[in-house]
């Protein structure tokens, strides 16, 4: 697995290298690359390759936001297939099941606020488990997928007034 780690290091933080620059980058001959890129995929530890897009930069853009899901789970249902459910839908871009004041987090994309608020309202809550849910929009993204995201001004000088 140490030569697949290393492969798997230099696919997150760029996954667009081609097999020669990762066999440079990490010490491996370009068919040890391919083969571990192959066991990784055949192994489902990667998925999937995606371009981490600033929405905020397209003009006409998504709304992202955050859900806080909370369950109550009952003898026949536990959180596998109350995720399976939410992760059916095409608007829920990350799904977590996380530690602390609630169950869930969820990622969700929407094409304006209404579009998230009426699928959080009308497909999520409505589910018999689902007994709480707390809407958090994103309003600004600085970095995400590792990728920093930069506004384009160079001059970081702090404004001074007198």
């Amino acid at each position: 697995m140490d030569a697949e780690r290393e492969v798997l290091d230099v696919l997150a933080r760029n996954a667009r290298e081609d097999i020669d620059d990762i066999a440079a980058q990490t010490g491996l001959d370009a068919d040890a690359v391919a083969d571990a890129i192959d066991a990784l995929e055949a192994k489902s530890v990667v998925h999937g390759y995606q371009a981490v897009v600033d929405w905020d930069r397209v003009d006409e853009g998504k709304i992202r936001a955050v859900v806080e899901i909370n369950v109550e789970l009952d003898r026949e249902t536990g959180y596998e297939q109350v995720a399976d459910r939410i992760a059916k839908f095409p608007a829920v871009d990350a799904l977590h099941l996380v530690s602390g004041d609630y169950d869930f987090a969820v990622e969700v994309l929407g094409e304006n606020m209404q579009d998230v608020s009426e699928f959080i309202s009308e497909q999520v809550a409505p589910m018999p488990e689902v007994t709480q849910t707390v809407t958090h929009y994103i309003m600004e993204t600085y970095k995400d997928g590792g990728i920093r995201f930069e506004d384009g001004d160079d001059d970081d000088r702090l404004s001074v007034s007198p």
